[in-house]
This record gives C-alpha cells, sequence and structure tokens, in this order.
C-alpha cells in the first residue's frame, strides 16, 4: 500500500474560520476524512505544525520511507529556505499545493522557496488543491 503524507503549516489548523473570502468555510479534518475515503487503497497520514522546526522534522522522518508529500507549507512557502533545504535532502517526491492561487494575491506570495525541490505545484483549486496532489503522485 502507498504511503502519502499531507503535511500542512502555520494557520492551516484554523481552516473553516480564518478569512473565509480565502480559504472558505471548510475544516481541514472534515475535508481529510473524505480524502481517506476517496483513495481508500492508499494509506494516508496528515501533520499540522505552525512551528518551522516540527515540519522539517516530520518531512525528515518520512522522507526516505514513504512515497509522497503533499504540502502546503503556509506562510512558510514563502520566507523558509530550511524547508526547502529538507525537501531537497529527501528521496520522497513533493507536491506544493496551496488552497489560494498565490499569484493572484500580494508580491510576495509569488516566490517559493520550496518549488524547486517541488515534482510540481498546484494552486487555486481550493481545498480540492490537496486531491489534485496526491492524484499527481499516484500517477
Amino acid at each position: 500500500m502507498k504511503k502519502i503524507l499531507v503535511l500542512n503549516g502555520p494557520n492551516l489548523n484554523l481552516l473553516g474560520v480564518r478569512e473565509k473570502s480565502i480559504y472558505g468555510s471548510r475544516d481541514f479534518l472534515s475535508y481529510f476524512e473524505e480524502l481517506k475515503q476517496r483513495f481508500d487503497t492508499v494509506h494516508l497520514e496528515y501533520y499540522q505544525s505552525n512551528s518551522e522546526g516540527a515540519l522539517i522534522d516530520k518531512i525528515h522522518a518520512v522522507g526516505f520511507e514513504y512515497d509522497g508529500i503533499v504540502i502546503n507549507a503556509g506562510a512558510y512557502t514563502h520566507t523558509s529556505v530550511a524547508i526547502g533545504d529538507a525537501i531537497a535532502a529527501i528521496n520522497t517526491p513533493v507536491i506544493e499545493v496551496h488552497i489560494s492561487n498565490v499569484h493572484q494575491r500580494e508580491a510576495f506570495r509569488h516566490h517559493s522557496f520550496l518549488a524547486k525541490n517541488c515534482k510540481g505545484v498546484i494552486c487555486g483549486f481550493g481545498l480540492d488543491s490537496y486531491r489534485l496532489g496526491i492524484e499527481a503522485l499516484l500517477a
């Protein structure tokens, strides 16, 4: 059975509560349950942290064993050389995802320190960005 980690960064624990006009009104845990049902032949694991170091530790922990990582690093996407380096250091393919279309937002969100080390980037499809990321890893 393939193993895929869905990894969320800072403030994504507040989905369904924060900035609904950008991120929607749905919480992530209920959406993740739907993902697990949809991909029932895949071992999906979920981890969220507001801490950069914890995200890096999790990438290191699964980055040589799992079949893929779908990461939404939140604001760390645009600031963290360290998370980008952690992705570069592992063998597991990584798909960067974003709920919103970051290119329609503030200019600082147009640059990703992760993207060059990822297999691909998906943004702007709401929570379905995660589904698309999983499908890309399974293709």
